[in-house]
């Protein structure tokens, strides 16, 4: 399988808290991984570092066989798509216009967008839902409807890596499922085409759509590895500080509060 994403020794912290201490991952092409842990163990803050956005304390990030800290920002963007949970519209905008936005790392100077970037665009924008909106005022949208254009920004930028935090964030049971769905089953992930890190607070969403997961237990302890090793109840009991039950759903398990 092609590597996406490698990291190596790495360790990061914010303020005096450390998120992760000599961390070694590997994300591959096709992979879909969930990162999980207590409000405040520094999910954000590990995506925002394996984007480059956030400088680690030690050890390097690769983007397949490239050191990131060594790629210009451009060469990034175009690899790396990034969803974080605040969203500010500093311009009045349309949908389309908006997830055109997607395209500005493949663009020069004073270069407007082509045929294939309006396509890419209004495929991304039927792929979330928003297909009849693309004329709209992003201002007038619902903020489930914004954070799908969200999404669909990032897919209009077409990388090899989403970094997306809490993607199901403003959406409605319908909508948080059809979004996984599209993002681990479609958009180039299922045929390997692209690898998919999710920060996300429901266990059985991450159990239900990813194949890995990156448990951060805090004071820098972390553990990695494929969804069945990772989501058991004593794990995630000592992950979250509150006792589980397991209930058995054919194959699955679904873990609720005890």
């Amino acid at each position: 399988m092609s590597r996406v994403l490698e990291t190596r020794g790495l360790g990061v912290s914010i303020a005096a808290h450390r998120v992760c201490s000599d961390l070694d991952l590997r994300v591959n092409a096709g992979e879909r991984w969930a990162i999980l842990g207590q409000n405040g163990s520094g999910k954000t803050t590990l995506l925002k570092t394996l984007a480059g956005l956030h400088a680690p304390d030690c050890g390097e990030i690769y983007l397949a066989d490239r050191a990131l800290s060594a790629m210009p920002r451009r060469d990034v963007a175009r690899r790396i798509g990034v969803l974080f949970q605040e969203h500010r519209d500093l311009f009045p905008a349309t949908v389309l216009e908006t997830a055109l936005i997607g395209r500005h790392p493949y663009l020069g100077t004073w270069q407007w967008e082509d045929e294939k970037d309006l396509a890419l665009a209004r495929q991304a924008l039927q792929q979330v839902g928003l297909g009849a909106l693309e004329d709209r005022d992003v201002a007038t949208l619902s903020g489930g409807e914004r954070q799908r254009l969200e999404i669909a920004t990032v897919l209009t930028q077409d990388p090899a890596l989403l970094l997306l935090d809490e993607p199901t964030n403003h959406l409605d049971l319908h909508h948080q499922v059809e979004i996984l769905d599209l993002l681990s089953l479609g958009a180039g992930t299922a045929n390997g085409e692209r690898a998919v890190v999710l920060v996300l607070h429901d266990v059985n969403l991450a159990a239900r759509f990813c194949d890995h997961a990156l448990l951060l237990f805090g004071a820098g302890e972390c553990a990695h590895g494929p969804v069945r090793a990772m989501l058991t109840a004593p794990l995630l009991e000592r992950l979250y500080g509150h006792p589980l039950r397991a209930l058995r759903d054919g194959a699955s398990e679904v873990f609720i509060p005890a």
